[in-house]
């Protein structure tokens, strides 16, 4: 009597991707800690069949220069903000990835995207693995939106999905989320390794195939990546993430990966009660209830993308009650602080070191940008001295270990924006002042090192 062969088993990292012949502590290639759990091996297809069941059109070399341009194909989504974080428009075969935390708005968002859709380009696939039809509808009644051709599924089998698509043929289709869709042709759960790869490369192949733009809900770890492989974030097109506080009514979208626009890209949105609603000057949003005649506060203007925005930087300077000085920052990194009140003491000997210092940017938005540098030594030195600056002054430039003030780029924008604001002075670095195209009812004060920043300020 013959034995029945077992079927063959492997260990795939969570993480990373990585498949090992035996479990393992540590994956070998990414270096997480027990991330490798069991699957089976999926089956070896020798019939060169799709796996998603739909037919794929043959394709054939072609020359460059009879390759037609797609800049004048991007279909308006009908949501001026989520257009500006496409590049201008959605285009056709493009396939889009959207993260971001539980409830932050992702869900909301796709569903006023795919209303807009439905009455410009024609019908739209909404498809749910996490909420069934009449939910959606309930979320559609509370946003007020009036689909015409606008359809519904709640489905996880990929195989049945494309059975649909093929019946309806969408003009757009959405999937929410992607780890709860699975494939019958892989033994594995949903939301695993493997699960995702194969859904999101069958999308892939949709997208490309079809021309038609699919977006896609992911999921997020308690770290704040996209759940799933590495090569999720490599296979689409586009990656975006929501970001912003449960506390606070604005909610921002950031391009962090665009094959057909600028990177880092970014749209605010407000929430409210009938949905999320474009913000069109979010330098007034951020500076809506800031303090006047306080220390320890300073606008600084700073490029998102393609986009300059006015913040307000905020800092309070006390002494310690404790034997080591405590630091809290929020909204910029804590490590440039740090490097920052170094340089302060050293070069201008404001000792900073040994007192409590708190840093933070009103609005709960996050600034990554050198060019953020002068204006948290601006506030550091305003809470220091308990000096206030002038509420009709900006400021903006990287500054150096040496205490000098670099130049950054597009200081011209950064100026006209803070104009248009009311702001009536603006301190930028020296390096910016020639070539500068800016309006005359602004002053431009550059400045080549911190003391000269902080004499012309006070």
């Amino acid at each position: 009597m013959s034995k029945s062969k077992a079927p063959k088993v492997v260990f795939v990292c969570q993480q990373c991707g990585a498949q090992q012949p035996r479990w393992m502590g540590k994956c070998p290639d990414c270096g997480q800690w027990n991330t490798l759990a069991e699957e089976k091996a999926p089956n070896t297809q020798t019939d060169g069949s799709s796996r998603s069941g739909f037919r794929m059109r043959e394709v054939t070399p072609l020359a460059y220069q009879e390759i037609e341009s797609q800049d004048d194909a991007r279909q308006p989504s009908g949501i001026e903000e989520f257009d500006r974080v496409l590049g201008g428009g959605i285009v056709p075969g493009s396939l889009v990835l959207i993260g971001g935390d539980p409830g932050i708005g992702k869900s909301t968002l796709l569903l006023e995207v795919a209303d807009k859709l439905s009455n410009i380009a024609g019908k739209v696939l909404y498809i749910s693995g996490e909420e069934s039809e009449r939910q959606i509808k309930l979320r559609g009644e509370r946003l007020g939106i009036k689909p015409t051709n606008l359809y519904l599924l709640a489905e996880t089998c990929l195989e049945r999905v494309f059975q649909e698509i093929d019946r309806l043929d969408p003009q757009a289709v959405v999937v929410d989320s992607v780890q709860t869709v699975f494939s019958m042709k892989l033994e594995s759960a949903p939301g695993s390794v493997s699960q995702v790869r194969e859904v999101a490369g069958q999308f892939l192949m949709l997208a490309k195939n079809r021309s038609v733009p699919v977006f896609l809900i992911g999921h997020v770890t308690k770290d704040g990546a996209i759940a799933g492989p590495k090569t999720l974030e490599h296979i689409v097109d586009t990656v975006m993430y929501f970001e912003g506080e449960r506390h606070h009514n604005h909610r921002i979208i950031r391009a962090v990966k665009n094959r057909f626009g600028a990177a880092n890209e970014v749209g605010v949105f407000e929430m409210t009660g009938r949905g999320l609603v474009p913000v069109i000057n979010p330098s007034g949003l951020f500076l809506n209830e800031r303090p006047v005649g306080v220390s320890g506060s300073v606008v600084t203007a700073c490029i998102e993308g393609t986009r300059p925005m006015l913040v307000e930087i905020q800092a309070l300077v006390t002494s310690t009650k404790y034997a080591t000085a405590r630091r809290m920052t929020q909204g910029v990194d804590s490590n440039r602080v740090s490097l920052l009140m170094a340089m302060l003491e050293k070069r201008l000997g404001m000792h900073v070191l040994g007192d409590d210092v708190f840093v933070n940017v009103a609005g709960g938005i996050a600034i990554d940008e050198p060019a953020a540098d002068l204006g948290i030594v601006a506030a550091i030195a305003s809470s220091f001295r308990n000096l206030p600056i002038d509420e009709r002054t900006a400021v903006f430039g990287e500054v150096g270990l040496a205490g000098e003030v670099r130049a950054t780029s597009q200081a011209s924008v950064r100026v006209r924006e803070a104009y248009a604001m009311g702001f009536r002075r603006c301190v930028i670095p020296h390096g910016n002042v020639s070539g500068l195209d800016y309006d005359d009812g602004i002053e431009v004060i550059g400045v080549r090192n911190v003391a000269d920043a902080l004499e012309a300020l006070f």
